[in-house]
């Protein structure tokens, strides 16, 4: 794994244009969170060439049958299935190594990662068109066409996964995508891309992918009136700035943002179970997750037992470099979004308690690392920032509650409604608590649970539109209505 990982390392990072592996004039420095060293470079994009990639994407939509020929469209995301399973072993270690989330936090984003290409494999030959004979004379036929070029932005948190789940159901309707990936994870992307455009049926033009550091890329898939449908993924201030700025276009638009996910513990809930799914809500992939379990809520009666054992648990966390033996937790992905949780934390704890005061590790083997240990501080009112910000590192509020609605009160108290958990042994208050809920996605004693067929979005300020299932093909799809009178 490591030869396989150095073999790509010494050549800078390339973008992927209309079929081309292409330089720039401008190289980054990609570096390991967990000690700050170098891990290699790349190419920066400039304007041009993503200029370039949007003109290509929808020249190659015009012009090629892929739009058209879904067997094609098929094989292209079966193969794309394939090769990245066989490189499982080497993405894992080098998310591990640049993104920093521990190996079994990599191997699971990459399980996740085939079954939803071979999943728009078998979507992209479904047709969804209807047709019928409404009067003597009339025949109706409603058609599904794609919308024509789709820009794809991934975040760096889960740069495969994620990836993955906006550009393949965009391809399996048979758009062309242009998709800006982040420098954090230039070399992961790049790799990614090497696998995908080694795919022997994937015609040039199909699937273009650059990595920047700043925003120009992004704000062209943005603005860029080629550009007719656009996927993000990332934080409810940048998606409500895309949202303004892509209004003078009216592109279609799928967004999922930010997150306050409730773990909601009830007094018959089994907290053998419970307790450790809550503290992997707080500390999977460092709290960098769109539905880390940030806000943990639990019936009075059994408070004390709970936050007692979060307590121990948390502050057993042992910290490390992601592809340490023994890691539970890597470090977060850069200094900079350390400092920002940091200085997050200084302005919005207030009042609040205390109970694990996670930070800076006083271990100084990792003090050259972007490493925080998990913090828990205790709430008593749903107006706390600590409560209505999203931190995006391993940090979460306790909170008590009496009542069943007095915890569907509390957890719907703030502006995010992406997921909730919530724990009980009584099937029925679980129904009724998930019916109550702002939020898009409800696990019943369970949390991270994500299946391809069925959708994921969230409510309020936490997005629009839906990933997975036959509802993100749609995202990406236009209906024609042909009425043929004889």
């Amino acid at each position: 794994m490591t030869s396989e990982i150095t073999e790509h390392a010494p050549v800078p990072a390339r973008n992927y244009i209309g079929g081309e592996w292409t330089a720039s004039s401008t190289t980054g420095v990609s570096y390991s969170p967990a000690d700050g060293k170098a891990l290699g470079t790349y190419y920066e994009v400039d304007e041009a060439q993503v200029e370039e990639a949007i003109r290509v994407a929808k020249h190659t939509f015009a012009t090629h049958a892929w739009r058209t020929d879904r067997q094609l469209r098929a094989r292209v995301l079966n193969e794309m299935a394939d090769r990245v399973e066989a490189a499982t072993d080497e993405l894992a270690l080098l998310l591990a190594r640049e993104n920093g989330k521990i190996l079994p936090e990599a191997y699971f984003e990459l399980s996740l990662t085939p079954s939803k290409l071979r999943y728009y494999a078998a979507q992209a030959l479904t047709s969804s068109g209807r047709g019928g004979r409404v009067r003597p004379g009339v025949y109706s036929t409603l058609l599904v066409e794609p919308v024509g070029v789709a820009g794809v932005i991934v975040p760096w948190n889960s740069p495969v996964v994620l990836a993955v789940r906006s550009f393949a159901p965009a391809l399996a309707a048979g758009c062309t995508v242009v998709m800006k990936m982040a420098a954090q994870t230039a070399l992961v992307n790049t790799r990614l891309a090497e696998l995908l455009a080694d795919c022997p049926s994937l015609p040039p033009g199909v699937l273009n992918v650059f990595t920047e550091s700043g925003s120009v890329g992004a704000k062209l898939l943005v603005s860029s009136p080629d550009v007719a449908a656009l996927s993000y993924t990332g934080s409810t201030t940048v998606g409500r700035q895309i949202m303004a700025d892509a209004g003078t276009t009216l592109k279609r638009l799928s967004l999922e943002l930010g997150g306050k996910t409730p773990m909601i513990v009830f007094d018959d809930a089994d907290l053998d179970a419970a307790v450790p799914t809550i503290v992997a809500g707080i500390t999977t992939f460092s709290g960098q997750f769109c539905m880390t379990g940030s806000r943990v809520l639990v019936q009075e009666s059994v408070a004390d037992e709970v936050r007692a054992g979060l307590a121990e648990a948390l502050a057993g966390v042992r910290v490390g470099p992601g592809d340490a033996e023994g890691s539970q937790m890597g470090p977060l992905i850069d200094f900079a979004a350390r400092r920002r949780l940091e200085e997050l934390i200084d302005a919005s704890r207030g009042d609040a308690e205390v109970i694990v005061p996670g930070g800076r590790p006083e271990d100084e083997s990792l003090a050259p690392g972007a490493y925080y240990r998990p913090a828990l501080y205790g709430v008593s009112g749903t107006d706390s920032p600590l409560v209505q910000k999203e931190l995006f590192g391993p940090v979460a509020t306790f909170e008590t509650f009496a009542t069943e609605e007095e915890a569907v009160r509390r957890s719907n108290a703030t502006e995010y409604g992406l997921a909730a958990s919530v724990w009980t042994a009584d099937g029925a208050r679980g129904l009724r608590v998930a019916d109550a809920l702002d939020a898009g996605t409800v696990w019943t004693n369970g949390w991270a649970v994500v299946l391809d067929q069925f959708e994921e979005g969230g409510y309020k300020q936490s997005g629009l539109g839906r990933l997975n299932g036959d509802r993100a093909l749609e995202e990406f799809q236009e209906y024609k209505h042909i009425v043929q009178v004889i």
